[in-house]
Parts: C-alpha cells; sequence; structure tokens
C-alpha cells in the first residue's frame, strides 16, 4: 500500500472511529505493517490537509480524534441550542485541587478548601469519569488517593496533564478548568459513526451538587 492510500484509510478510521483512536489500534489497520513513526507522519499531513476547514485532526490523552474548532461553536449551536449543565463552584474547586495536586485524599482537598467536601460530589465526579482512586496511603485510616482519568483530559481536549493552564494564583485552578470545559465540551464535533453527530457538550449530562462554599486563599498553594 502506498502512502496515499495509507493516509486515506487512516483519515477515513478516525473519522468513523467513536473514540479517540490511539497508535496501536491506527497500526491494526494496516496489519503492523507500517510503523509509529510513519503514523505521525501521516497524521501530521492529515493534520495539514484539514488545516484550513472547521473540523481539525486533535490529539488527546487516549489518542487522535477529528472534532470542530471553536469558532465554530456559535454555528453549531443554532442547531443544538440546549446548553449542558453548567459546574458549580464547588465542585470545580475540588476538581482543580485533584488536577494540579494528584494524587490526594478526601482530607488533603479538605485542608485546602477549608470545608467538608461531601461523598456525593466524589461520587459523581468518579461516576462522570473524571476521577478515580489509584492507591491508599500508608496512614491512619487508609485514605484513598484521588487523580484525574484520560477521559478528564479528552473531555478538555488535552493529552497530558503537562497541558493543564499554568497558574498565576493558586485560586485560578477553578476558572482554568471552567474555561477549558467551556471551550472545548460545548464546541466540540465528534465526528463518530453516529448517524447524527452532536457537540460533545451535549453528552456532558450530570448536574453536581453544590456546597455554596468560597474558596480558601491556599487552594492548590504548595
Amino acid at each position: 500500500m502506498n502512502m496515499a492510500d495509507a493516509k486515506r484509510v487512516l483519515e477515513t478510521a478516525l473519522i468513523c472511529s467513536q473514540q479517540p483512536m490511539p497508535v496501536r489500534d491506527m497500526r491494526m489497520l494496516f496489519d503492523e505493517a507500517i510503523g509509529a513513526d510513519t503514523l505521525k507522519v501521516l497524521l501530521e499531513e492529515l493534520q495539514l490537509d484539514w488545516s484550513g476547514k472547521g473540523v481539525e485532526l486533535v490529539h488527546v490523552s487516549s489518542g487522535w480524534r477529528f472534532q470542530s474548532r471553536p469558532e465554530m461553536r456559535e454555528f453549531l449551536d443554532r442547531l443544538h441550542p440546549e446548553k449542558p449543565p453548567r459546574y458549580t463552584r464547588a465542585t470545580l474547586e475540588t476538581l482543580a485541587i485533584i488536577a494540579y495536586r494528584q494524587p490526594v485524599t478526601r482530607g488533603d482537598m479538605e485542608d485546602i478548601r477549608g470545608v467538608t467536601i461531601s461523598s456525593l460530589l466524589l461520587k459523581q465526579l468518579e461516576d462522570r469519569g473524571w476521577v478515580e482512586v489509584i492507591g491508599h496511603r500508608e496512614s491512619a485510616g487508609r485514605p484513598a488517593l484521588y487523580a484525574t482519568t484520560r477521559q478528564f483530559l479528552d473531555d478538555l481536549g488535552l493529552a497530558s496533564l503537562d497541558q493543564l493552564p499554568l497558574l498565576e494564583e493558586a485560586s485560578q485552578g477553578s476558572a482554568a478548568l471552567d474555561s477549558l470545559l467551556a471551550s472545548h465540551q460545548d464546541a466540540a464535533l465528534d465526528l463518530s459513526s453516529s448517524a447524527l453527530p452532536v457537540p460533545s457538550g451535549q453528552q456532558i449530562d450530570m448536574p453536581l451538587g453544590d456546597e455554596g462554599t468560597p474558596v480558601t486563599p491556599s487552594i492548590l498553594e504548595n
């Protein structure tokens, strides 16, 4: 197979995939006949091919996917005017602590926020697929250690935690995540094999509870 045909096969598979596609799956397309370096070149060429269009090929944590560009959001919203639920301040603050300080225990989060964090809030973040328990601290009671997931990075359009916004002030963590959620989840169009592609923001259908508590100045500080 020549490279032009290989690129066409790869492009088709990416467009039809319902999830971000990792490189190992791309290699399976070609029965391992094409290596990772060649795939990288093909992916870069595809990114250039789509550079002037409303859809872009991006690399996220669990692989590669096509999605709509953020500037297309205002037009796509006319077809799908429903807005996803806004995440509460308490939820974003808790998520920001986990994202920037992971791995952390519930006690760590409560020390930083200065308030009690409900089990329901953490359970809802787990159900959403954004955080998970990765182990237990070897201390009294062996408290669970929480960290973010690949799904969290995918939903924010990031390939790794290193791409999280740098914070000039510690209290900016929740605002930074809120901005990322707005720009990626509300606008990104997943070009999957479903009959009618929809903005990925419509997949976020889990309202989270609000504790109604202010953030403390020490949030996310070392």
